[in-house]
């Protein structure tokens, strides 16, 4: 801290917690840089010269200036080392200030990995979840509106966390949970569950214009159900002028309906002209409805994007470019000049809530569009009588006429007095009633169909004697376009005997009338038959009517009525009217059953009153009926399809039942029915009523309850007495055997899934002590069996678990009574493994009401007492633990997590044998392990796994010592022991656990709350060790791989203190083996596998040598224990590099360098076979797909060395089948030459060719043989005939602790690919290591990766030197099997000549030798050894010489032989390069520097070397003198000059060393030249004999070839090798001269 701070003067202040409102970059002396947005806690407050704060933030102290921050006050938890500081805020805003944190790093992630489209719904989430905590802060929202922003947060914030990958957050009324603070079970129920919300969509039309229409519109939107194919809803009605704005201007932006969802229907309905394309069709007063088209949009895609994280204010704008467009009947698409906008919005809850949190949208008028028919429940008071008709379709005669009809109908309602009813057909919400309903025209349709559904609110009081009536007209193109009517049709809304039209399609007949027809008297066509069947009940019609019915002609409506006091049941009109027909009274009661549970859902409260009237009426007389009767209805709303309307019944029972003396009589045919039960067979009518038991109850408390309160009390005895008897009834019944009885067993079955929902009933009426005592006897009658069937066990748990889930169940006093017997049913099952799960969730629930209920103490430990007694019975259950579910898992977590030390001693205590105890340590410990391997859990209930880890953990703290105690010396059970270490190792392993992984905040939630998990069960895993003493033995091997793995886990107290184990296990194994063989050999097979696996870093391979090598320095076996230690760090060194190769996007090269790295190691080091062979196969994988086929063989040929041609049977092996030996060899020998085959290394392959010949030999297997013998002479032929490419070599140095282990300051020779020269290999290694730089320099030291050309030194000089060897083959040998390469480095000894740089001009000459010889198992090698010499001037030029001799030599011969077609360039070229640059005193300097008499006498040990360059230079002479006459012959007239040129140059040069070869009489090497001997006037032979003299005793012959003598021309060998010398850049600088 600096001085100004030092002598501040510190004050103390309270706890309180700063968040950061700018960054600050900590720049100042023991500053603390953090983040806006971060979160510290104030230590100390310091006044000086500048005020800071002194803090704490997680780990880290420092100085921070106080204007950066804001104030918040906190409590400070968990007091000491490791406190917690809670922010005194919301804590919904705490959570959304740490998670909006904590996604930042994640949301920038989703753009770098090209996840546009989450990264922009995940930014828009953020930015309104940071909108939404700005609105919680200020403090200015009612409650209300705070639920609402709350609500909206967790939903963004559980949206976000889903996406993201992060932790599922359990909540509770949208506050996270506090695990401590609720049982697990609980715990898990909350993750598990979800909670339906229903939805509503609002529909919005923003635009619909179509350039053709230029007409009114009406748009109708409706929702379609797929599935069931019909619309499911009302239609919203939009009207629109010609300009495309609605018809209503009030309407403008208000065009929108509510709806609820599957897919919308869009239809199109023009109003105008019949057809648009003719202006002249009709008047323009004449108005048509015509369809114009439709779209479909589905629902299923739209609201996947507009709901996926939106809880009521997402909207989307949707254009429909797609149209069908109806045009003579047929639907044509439209993709032009349309264009439709809706925008949809989701919203959620009920509608209550929906006006709540909208009220915006309400205020517009938005219409209301309802499901078609009723809503899902119908309340009491809920009065709606809608009948919904649809105009199917119709079959009209053509009438004489040519064309078919344009057909209108025309729908009118009528009152009985024929007046038509105002304001009672609805086309759709959005637009008021109207008293008549015109259809849409289909042009030219005598059948059209029109499906067009209207609604019909018809007040119910008019309904009775009112009819519809539908006209018909036909509407005219020509004459006046006037509607012409031709028929009509009618039908009745009620029948005679009162009931309604029924829901189905109806024909109606259609009568004959004319325009004239005015319909003043509707008696006319009223007593007509509407239809088939009222003609059927019509007496005869006199044929003398004015209407006459129209045979051919028909017409088909169907209808569907939703009303709740209009009936279509002739049975159920008559119960309603009872009094009408009092003597009918039984048979009506009779016939309910018979009515459709529709009708009766509808019509509920009626039926009821109706009911409790007649049974008011003559209790005795109608008792029986009217209960089989409420049993019926009670039983209908027990259907799934009509569950929904229990509301309804207990609205009735709660505020309309009125039958206060019906609990007698319903009492009494209950006992009834029960006691009757041990006598009849069929039990039908018993089974029904003990399913309406909850019910039935539910009629006798409220009627108690009335005839209470209307005479004060009265009968309170008879009452209580007549429930006594009831329950001993029920009592009678579940006691009665029924094992021999299966209706019996159905009916035991109805009463036990009943008798739990009368609990809350018999509460209203008796103390919970009471019902307690009757709910046990009742429990109690049951038999104490498991074995009655499995059906009947079911129900009996689930009984019971419905009673522990009742409210009677919460109260202290009632779980006294009632636990006993739950417990002794539950032990019955669990002893027998039985219904496991059932069990499991009637526990939890016993655990939940236990953590969450204020006890006393006596009860308390009473509760746990009874519970403990089965603890053990619930985890004895491994078997079932594949099959497990949360349910049992939860409950077995629950009951471990109340547990405490006394609770364990007090297990422990019961077991009557160790053999027990061993049994139940051995089974929980089983659980445990199958708890953190199976998938109890999904992946992002973090909370569950930690809360699970963290009783585990507890768990086995506390049998620690039972476990030693019970297990230990003599009585070591291995075991038991086994399978704890198993556990703790893989426990410390979890994935859950590895708080590396997690993010900042993350870990310090976790390690705030629980500590370091694997730390702890590390001490208790060292600690168990520790205790094992002399038996520690029996875990070497066995244990090594699992505490390996442990130790792998990257927490450095977890390695301090596992680490030491494994000398321990070294000291054991010495102690009895006199070595420790195999945990070296197992730990070397462990590591290997878990390395690659990503396990273990460089930190772990210092410390483990370090501790190890610590501890071993004390033994007596130190120099052993120090050689392992070393070998395993050395391993580890390679592994960690292989791995690091493996996994990132390395190049080829760098994991091929790692793999023979480490492929070698284990051969010459560790000699592990097995790992050997495997990596052989890995390195040959990794060649092949780098086609790489030459290494790929050698690599293969590894494994092959290994093998015999023995019959021995091998194992199956990697991807080898189980097979002799010999057969592997063969195979793997047949690869081996296939890959060579391909590498073109056809030299390499004849050899096993020439094996595999052998042993096909030898076994007589001619027909391999000869394939064998065809493949080695095609290899020759290729050999001869295929042209291969000879490849650079470059040697590398990488120095600088960047690099691998394996390549870091070494220096390799790398073999180039095809056509690769100097500057791509240099690219394509930095591409390699791009945090290299290149040196251009050996000299420099600031630099780390060295790379140069090299030049190979052959070993194979005997072939190179033959003149019989064709150059193809002397090609191979230059540059394979070479394990010498060579470059030079020119220098000057001495002063430099400034006249003839050549007399100072020496050559630093390095040869590398390799490891290995390339190629070989690696396109590279490693530098094994250097050797270094330097190369006088005058060997040098030699050198030059004799290579550019050489280069000659073989060029000339390609193009002697053909080889090199066409473009003579190159040889031009080269000629003109060492002609012109000998002309120029390239040879002529040699000349003056080395033929010098006063270097010759200064210099008498190199006379043999000037000789030897005499003679080198006239061999250049004769090879320039044969590359002429080649050249003559192919050269193109337009090149004669350049020819020409050469020629008089080669003479000068000639010239020039005549006095060099004056006395030389030495044969020159001949070229052979295959072209016949001509004369040509520009050749050498055109010269003098005077010139041809000087040249001392060569001949010249045609074409200019010299030959010292004639005869030596038949003499003439071919030589064709190309040149071994390769100038490298950057190594040997290129000299102007014969050089070049």
């Amino acid at each position: 801290m600096n001085e100004s701070v030092k002598q501040t003067e510190g004050v103390k202040i309270s706890s309180c917690v700063v968040s950061l409102i700018c960054s600050f970059r900590g720049s100042v002396t023991q500053g603390l840089a953090l983040e806006v947005g971060e979160t510290v806690q104030i230590l100390e407050k310091c006044e000086g010269k500048t005020e800071v704060f002194f803090f704490l933030c997680v780990s880290h102290q420092g100085v921070f200036p106080a204007s950066y921050i804001h104030l918040k006050k906190a409590i400070v938890t968990n007091r000491g080392p490791h406190e917690t500081v809670v922010p005194l805020e919301d804590p919904i805003v705490t959570e959304v200030t740490s998670t909006l944190q904590e996604w930042a790093s994640l949301w920038k992630q989703l753009y770098v990995k090209h996840k546009v489209d989450l990264f922009y719904k995940v930014r828009h989430v953020m930015v309104e979840l940071i909108d939404l905590r700005r609105q919680l802060l200020s403090g200015h929202l009612t409650q209300d509106q705070s639920r609402d922003v709350k609500r909206h947060i967790t939903v963004r914030l559980d949206w976000g966390n889903e996406h993201l990958g992060l932790d599922l957050v359990p909540r509770k009324e949208f506050e996270m949970v506090d695990e401590d603070q609720i049982s697990v079970s609980d715990l898990y129920k909350m993750v598990s569950t979800m909670i339906p919300v229903p939805h509503h969509l609002l529909v919005n039309l923003k635009s619909f214009t179509y350039n053709s229409i230029g007409e009114d519109t009406d748009i109708f939107f409706s929702l379609y159900d797929l599935r069931e194919g019909k619309t499911i809803s009302e239609k919203f009605m939009v009207r629109l002028n010609k300009n495309g704005g609605p018809k209503n201007p009030e309407k403008v932006d208000r065009l929108c309906a509510l709806f609820t969802v599957t897919h919308t229907h869009f239809k199109c309905l023009n109003t105008g002209r019949m057809l648009l394309n003719d202006s002249k069709k009709g008047p323009p007063h004449i108005q048509y409805r015509r369809p114009y088209g439709c779209a479909v949009l589905a629902m299923s895609d739209v609201l996947q994007t507009i709901s996926e994280f939106s809880t009521h204010t997402n909207t989307r704008d949707l254009i429909f470019i797609f149209f069908i467009k109806v045009v003579s009947n047929k639907l044509l698409h439209q993709r032009h000049r349309v264009c439709l906008i809706i925008s949809l919005q989701l919203l959620r809850g009920d509608m209550e809530q929906v006006r709540r949190e909208n009220p915006l949208i309400f205020s517009r008028g938005v219409a209301i569009t309802r499901k078609l028919g009723f809503p899902d429940v119908i309340m009491p008071g809920d009065i709606r009588n809608d009948l919904y008709l649809t105009l199917e379709r119709g079959e009209f005669e053509r009438g004489g006429k040519s064309v078919q009809k344009n057909i209108e109908v025309t729908v009118y309602v009528l009152y009985a007095d024929g007046e038509i009813l105002k304001d009672c057909i609805s086309l759709g919400s959005g637009e008021p009633n109207i008293p008549e309903h015109r259809s849409f025209v289909l042009y030219h349709n005598n059948s059209p169909r029109w499906s067009e559904v209207i609604k019909l609110p018809i007040p119910i009081d008019r309904f009775r004697g009112s009819h519809l009536r539908f006209e018909f007209r036909h509407c005219s193109t020509k004459d006046k376009g006037e509607k012409k009517l031709f028929g009509f049709a009618f039908t009745p809304l009620m029948r005679e005997d009162g009931t309604t039209l029924s829901d189905e399609s109806h024909e109606l007949y259609v009568y004959k009338c004319d325009e004239n027809t005015t319909f003043s008297n509707h008696a006319l066509y009223l007593g007509l038959p509407c239809c088939k069947e009222d003609f059927n009940s019509c007496p005869s019609i006199p044929s003398s009517l004015i209407f006459q019915r129209s045979t051919k002609e028909t017409f088909w409506i169907s209808t569907q009525l939703s009303s709740t006091k209009l009936t279509q049941n002739v049975d159920l009109l008559a119960l309603l009217k009872w009094k009408a027909h009092p003597d009918r009274v039984m048979d009506i009661l009779g016939r309910l059953r018979h009515v459709s549970g529709e009708e009766i859902v509808k019509f509920l409260q009626d039926i009821l009153d109706t009911l409790f009237s007649i049974l008011d009426d003559n209790t005795d007389k109608y008792g029986p009926l009217v209960f089989q009767s409420l049993v019926f209805i009670i039983n209908l709303l027990r259907d799934s399809k009509y569950y929904h309307f229990r509301p309804v019944m207990d609205t009735y029972i709660q505020k309309h039942f009125a039958g206060a003396l019906a609990y007698k009589e319903l009492i009494r045919c209950l006992k009834w029915y029960m006691d009757r039960s041990a006598e009849v067979v069929r039990q039908d009518h018993i089974q029904e009523a003990m399913r309406a038991l909850e019910y039935l109850f539910k009629f006798i408390v409220q009627s108690r309850i009335l005839y209470s309160r209307a005479t004060c009390g009265m009968e309170e005895d008879q009452f209580r007495t007549s429930i006594q008897e009831l329950f001993q009834s029920i009592r009678f019944v579940l006691s009665l055997d029924s094992r021999n009885s299966e209706t019996l067993i159905f009916t035991q079955a109805a009463l036990l899934n009943s008798f739990p929902a009368i609990f809350d009933e018999l509460l209203q009426m008796f103390t919970v002590q009471e019902v307690a005592e009757f709910v046990r006897g009742t429990l109690g009658s049951m038999p104490s069996t498991v074995h009655i069937g499995q059906s009947m066990d079911v129900v009996k748990l689930q009984s019971i678990a419905r009673t522990v889930d009742s409210r009677l169940f919460s109260f202290p006093e009632s779980r006294r009574i009632l636990l006993p017997v739950v417990l002794h049913h539950i032990h019955l099952h669990l002893r027998q493994q039985k219904e496991l799960l059932i069990c499991s969730g009637i526990l939890s629930s016993i655990f939940s009401i236990i953590k969450t209920s204020s006890l006393v103490t006596h009860t308390h430990t009473h509760t746990h007492t009874q519970i403990f007694s089965v603890s053990h019975c619930l985890c004895l259950c491994p078997s079932a633990v594949s099959s497990w579910q949360g349910e049992y898992v939860s409950c077995l977590l629950s009951l471990l997590r109340q547990m405490t030390d006394i609770h364990f001693q007090h297990l422990m205590e019961n077991f009557q044998s160790k053999e027990e105890v061993k049994e139940f340590l051995l089974k929980i410990l089983c659980v445990f392990r199958n708890l953190m391997k199976l998938s109890i859990f999904p992946r992002d209930w973090n909370v569950m796994r930690l809360l699970t880890s963290n009783i585990i953990l507890t768990t086995a703290q506390y049998l620690s010592p039972a476990l030693h105690k019970n297990f230990t010396e003599a009585e070591f059970d291995f075991k038991v022991w086994n399978s704890y270490f198993s556990l703790a190792v893989l426990y410390i392993n979890q994935p859950s656990l590895q708080l590396e992984n997690l993010s900042p905040a993350k870990r310090k939630k976790i390690l705030d709350k629980y500590g370091d998990m694997r730390v702890m069960m590390t001490y208790e895993l060292f600690s168990m060790w520790q205790n094992l003493g002399e038996n520690k033995i029996h875990f070497i091997p066995g244990m090594i791989g699992p505490f390996l793995g442990v130790t792998l886990v990257p927490q450095v107290e977890v390695r301090n203190i596992m680490i030491p184990i494994f000398h321990d296990m070294m000291d054991w194994e010495q102690r009895k083996n006199g070595n420790f063989k195999q945990v070296e050999a197992e730990l070397i097979d462990k590591l290997d596998s878990l390395v690659s696996e990503g396990k273990g870093d460089e930190n772990y391979r210092e410390l483990f040598g370090l501790l190890l090598l610590e501890k071993i320095e004390q033994e007596t076996w130190r120099e052993t224990g120090i050689s392992f230690v070393t070998s395993v760090t050395r391993l580890m060194e390679r592994l960690l590099d292989y791995r690091d190769c493996m996994k990132g996007d390395e190049t080829e090269n760098k994991k091929i360098g790692c793999t023979v790295n480490l492929l070698n190691f284990y051969k010459s080091e560790i000699n592990k076979e097995e790992m050997y062979i495997r990596y052989i196969h890995k390195l040959c994988d990794m060649h092949l797909q780098a086609e790489n086929y030459t290494e790929a063989a050698f690599t293969l040929l590894l494994y092959w060395e290994l093998l015999h041609w023995d019959e021995r049977p091998l194992k199956e092996f990697l991807h080898y089948p189980a097979q002799t030996e010999w057969h592997r060899k063969e195979g793997l020998c047949r690869k081996v030459i296939h890959y060579f085959n391909k590498g073109k290394c056809w030299e390499y392959g004849i050899p096993l060719c020439r094996e595999l010949a052998f042993q096909y030999e030898s076994l007589y297997d001619y027909q391999s043989l000869s394939w064998i013998r065809k493949m080695e002479a095609a290899y020759y032929d290729n050999i001869m005939e295929q042209q291969r490419l000879e490849p650079e070599f470059f040697r590398v140095g990488f120095y600088g602790r960047k690099f691998p282990f394996f390549l870091r300051n070494k220096e390799f020779v790398c073999r180039g690919h095809d056509y690769e020269r100097l500057e791509a290999f240099q690219q394509r290694m930095l591409g390699e290591f791009p945090q290299a730089i290149a040196m251009q320099s050996n000299q420099s030291d600031q630099t780390n990766l060295q790379i140069y050309a090299v030049t190979p030194v052959p070993d194979s000089v005997g072939v190179l030197q033959m003149d019989r060897v064709p150059d193809r083959i002397k090609s191979f040998y230059r540059v394979n099997n070479v394990r010498r390469f060579r470059y030079d480095r020119p220098f000057h000894k001495g002063s430099k000549d400034r006249d003839n740089e050549f007399k100072s001009l020496w050559i630093e000459r390095t040869t590398l030798i390799l490891t290995h010889p390339l190629p070989g198992i690696s396109r590279w090698f490693e530098v094994e050894k250097r050797e270094l010499v330097e190369v006088s001037p005058l060997e040098n030029a030699i050198s030059v010489v004799e290579n550019k001799n050489q280069e000659l030599r073989t060029l000339i011969s390609q193009y002697q032989h053909k080889q090199l077609h066409g473009n003579i360039n190159l040889l031009s070229m080269t000629l003109n390069g060492v002609i012109d640059a000998a002309v120029n005193g390239g040879i002529a300097r040699y000349q003056e520097a080395f033929f010098d008499k006063e270097y010759i006498s200064s210099h008498p040990e190199d006379t043999e070397k000037i000789t030897q360059l005499k003679d080198l230079m006239q061999e250049q002479v004769h090879v320039l003198g044969v590359g002429l006459a080649v050249h003559e012959k192919l050269v193109h007239p337009e090149m004669r000059p350049l020819h020409k040129k050469l020629i008089d140059q080669f003479q000068m040069m000639r010239s020039s060393l005549c006095h060099v070869s004056a006395g030389n009489n030495r044969p020159i090497r001949p070229i052979a030249v295959l072209t016949p001997v001509r004369n040509s006037s520009s050749s050498l032979s055109s010269q003098t004999s005077s010139e041809m003299g000087n040249v001392g005793n060569l001949l010249i012959l045609a074409d200019g070839m010299v030959v010292e003598h004639p005869e030596d021309f038949y003499r003439m060998q071919v030589s064709g090798s190309e040149p071994d010398f390769i100038l490298s850049k950057g190594v040997a600088k290129k000299k102007k001269g014969f050089n070049e």
